[in-house]
Parts: C-alpha cells; structure tokens; sequence
C-alpha cells in the first residue's frame, strides 16, 4: 500500500504542475498532505514535515542571501561587462547564444554549487534572451543540463555520497567515469544547438518582417555589431528605444518567448553607449551603477567564491557576511540598504517558500516510510538472472529514483543494499557508484533541488514548462553517460 500511494502520490504531483492545475508551491503542500492522510499520518503529519523543514531551513537560508548578494552585484553593475563581452562574441544569431548559454553555464559548474551556476548564467544571459525575445525555458533548460551533467565532479556531492557510502576513494569513482562525463557535455551541447535553430526558425516564422523568412533571410551573423542600424533609424536606445516588458509581467515576455516587444532584425545590439541592455535589468544608466566600485566588487564576489570553495565555514553564513559588507560599501545610506532589501523580495520569496514547501513532500515520503517501501519494493522486483546486470540496473534506476528523492536518501539508503546484492555477482562497488551517479543530469531537474528552484525563479519560467522541455533531454544524457560508463570498462557486468 505504502509503494502504490508513494508512486501515485509523485505522479499527481507531476500532472498537477506540468498540465498548470496548481503552482508548484500549493502542489508540493497539497498533494502530500492529502496522500499522507491515505498513509496513516494522522496528526503525526504535522511533525514529520516539521522535521523535514529543520533540514531545509540551511538551504532556504543559503538560496535567501545568495539571491540579495548576486542580485546586488548584478545591481551595481558587476556582471555588465560579461554580457557586453558575449553579445559583441555570440552575435544575434539565436543558435550561438543558446550553445553560449551551455558553456558559460557548465564553466561555472566547476564550482560544485548549482545556485552560484544558475545565479550567473541567468544574470549573464537573461537579459539577452529578452532582448532578442528568445524563450526564457531554453535558457533553463540547456543551464539545468549543464550543469546536471557537470554534478558528476568530485566535489560536487553526489560522487562523494556514492564513495562514503560503499567506502571506497572518491577518485576511484570520477577517474574512470571522464570519458562519460566528456561525451555527456557534448550531448548537452548538442541539444543546445538543436534548441538554438529552434529558437532561430520559431523567430522567423513567427517575425518574418523581423528576422526574415527562411528563403530569404540573409545568414545570422554579427554584422550588426559593426553600426547598422534599421531604415527608420536604431530603436535600442534614447528616447527611440523600444522598451522590452519584464518577463512574467503583464504584457511581458511569456514562458514561450511571446512578447510583442519590436527589435529590429538590422538594429545595432551593441555599441558604445550600450543600448543592447537599455530596459533590461542591465540598464547603463540605472541609478544602482557603482563604476567606481567595480574592482572592490569583483574582489568581494572573487572572496566569496573562494570560501565556497574553501568550505571553511557554512555557506549559509558566507553568503550573510558577503551581503553585508556589500549592502554597507555600495550603499552606506539605510534607506538605500532597505530599498534593495524590498527590490529583490519577490525572487526571495517565490525561492524560498518553494524550498519550504518541498519540506511537506520529503517530510511525507520519509515519514511516513513511502521511500522505504519503495526502494524496497524495487529491489525485490529485480530477477536474480539479471543479477549481472546489477550496476546497469543501478544506472537505470539512479535516473527515476533521485528524481523523487534526496541524493542522501538514494547513496545512503538504496545504493548500499543494491551494492550488496551486486557484490554476489562479482558486481565491484566502486562499478556500482559510478552507475549510480549516471542519473545525475535527470536528477538536477527535481523539484526537491532547491537549486533547480531558484533558476526557474529568476528566469520567472513555470517548473511545468521547464520539465515539459529538460526532461526527456536530461534522461537522454544520463542513458548515454551510462552506455559510454559500460563502453569504456567504468560500469562493469557481471
């Protein structure tokens, strides 16, 4: 019984948010609720999410101040040289700037910390897609592949939890899995080229008069870097420049990228005076510019970074103490400290109660022994003839598995039993924590990834929309990671 609500519990849930019948939020409170009733929770179900929330309150703490700090450098005007660097290198064509988004995206995640890598990318690249009304959800799409693809690196935490728990060195589980890793990237890169030419045909057949249609448009290129302009004269900039609505806003950019915000096919994008960024987030002559700050900035952020990596101390704190000194050299008026406050509080919040409200599912799932019986229940269904096949099966399963639970949960609970079960087909453990970290890419797109959470947020992208388009894409990288894994020798069969 606990198996059958478990499994049916999570697919409501999926169908809720992805057919839009509720918000991600009320969902995740709702629909665990209502199961756990079905399970025999009773009253009890108050403590069991209560629980679960102690274990969230970190993370909600972490994705809070990481939010006020990156938002407070994009504010300042830390990242406006990046973008003014990739628009004048990826031109207007939509394919150069979709496959820029993937490698700026899977460069940041060498960090381990998939916050930081969604923070960045979306502050580099958002405002691009608006301006050239590409769709936000394939800048989450191609970002979260990125970098589910990139989690397989040793520090970033589920290749650890794999070697602590069958016991063996970390560097014996990534080593033999480089070449999975390599090919995994070039299929990431691969659908972000195919998702780029999307973007560019959906464009032209949609703004013909715009981009021009697909016989008689002339090749994307960055001819219009060097100063053309439209017939009418450019509309980026000055009291000319048509303004771009804010994503998410009435009037503004939909999920698909259907804002009726003109940019002309010929206009300039990037020039001296910056119009390529005029009415966006990145605006050069927003009151917020700190110029005469910037390299105190860049060594603050360059700080933070560096204790993240260090890991001396909780991320959590670093991210306060970084705030702070921010808050206090940027803006040392307190009405100015407040306004920023009050100005990212809609991105803070919209994070924040979503990582609380995946407290109510895990707290269900964990409490009331659902993923128990149901790591238990698949490993019984597995035919003893197919016990050589143990690590393979382990890959497969790692893809579904971490999807609805945590990576604790799976290396900690489900890994060691299935390890133990492969050990009596001459399975090695260190072939089963490589299979086991296959799943990886599938698993960054979980609603129970707070990280996932926060990038769906500053992109004001429906998770629903995200996973209509990740999904299927994110599953197909870990299959190949895991077939190259059994190519190359790192993922054995018995």
């Amino acid at each position: 019984m606990l198996v059958l609500l478990g499994f049916a519990m999570i697919a409501v849930f999926m169908v809720l948010i992805m057919t839009k019948k509720l918000t991600p939020v009320l969902a995740l409170i709702i629909v665990p609720t209502v199961f756990g009733l079905f399970a025999g929770a009773g009253l009890g179900i108050g403590d069991m999410v209560m629980d679960s929330m102690k274990s969230m309150t970190s993370t909600a703490a972490l994705l809070m101040f990481a939010i006020i700090y990156f938002g407070l450098m994009i504010d300042v005007g830390l990242f406006d040289p990046l973008v003014r660097f990739i628009l004048r290198k990826l031109g207007n064509d939509p394919a150069k700037v979709v496959l820029g988004t993937a490698l700026l995206a899977a460069a940041v995640s060498l960090d381990g910390d998939g916050s930081t890598t969604f923070i960045l990318t979306t502050a580099a690249m958002l405002p691009i897609y608006l301006r050239l009304k590409m769709s936000p959800v394939v800048l989450t799409c191609v970002a979260g592949l990125a970098n589910g693809t990139m989690n397989i690196v040793p520090w970033g935490g589920p290749t650890a939890r794999a070697a602590t728990a069958l016991k063996i060195d970390v560097n014996d589980v990534f080593v033999p899995m480089i070449p999975s890793l390599i090919a995994g990237l070039a299929v990431v890169l691969a659908f972000a080229w195919l998702l780029g030419l999307q973007e560019r045909n959906r464009l032209r057949a949609t703004q013909p008069e715009i981009w021009g249609t697909p016989s008689t448009a002339e090749p994307f290129t960055t001819d219009a870097f060097d100063g053309g302009s439209s017939a009418g004269g450019s509309r980026t900039g000055g009291s000319g420049s048509a303004p771009v609505p804010a994503a998410g806003g009435p009037g503004g950019l939909s999920p698909e990228g259907s804002s009726v915000a003109v940019l002309e096919r010929t206009e300039t994008l990037v020039d001296d005076s910056d119009t390529a960024m005029a009415d966006t987030a990145l605006d050069p002559n927003r009151k917020t510019l700190r110029p005469k700050l910037q390299w105190f900035n860049l060594g603050l952020t360059v700080a933070v970074m560096g204790m993240l990596i260090a890991d001396l101390v909780p991320l959590p704190y670093v991210f306060m103490v970084g705030s702070a000194i921010a808050l206090l050299v940027n803006f040392p008026k307190v009405k100015d400290q407040g306004a920023q406050l009050v100005a990212h509080a809609p991105s803070i919040v919209a994070v924040v109660s979503m990582v609380m409200a995946a407290a109510v599912l895990t707290g269900v799932l964990t409490g009331t022994g659902m993923v128990e019986a149901m790591s238990a229940w698949l490993v019984q269904i597995i035919p003893s003839d197919m016990g050589p096949l143990m690590a393979v099966i382990t890959g497969v399963l790692s893809i579904p598995m971490t999807f609805f639970m945590s990576n604790d949960a799976f290396y900690f609970g489900v890994l060691p039993v299935l390890a133990e079960t492969a050990g009596h087909y001459g399975i090695s453990a260190a072939d089963m924590a490589r299979a086991s970290i296959t799943g990886q890419p599938f698993h960054m797109q979980s609603p129970l990834v707070p990280a996932i959470l926060l990038l769906v947020s500053l992109a004001k992208v429906d998770l629903g929309d995200h996973h209509k388009k990740v999904l299927w894409r994110s599953a197909v990288v870990s299959l190949v990671m895991l077939g190259v894994g059994m190519l190359t020798g790192a993922i054995g069969i018995g």
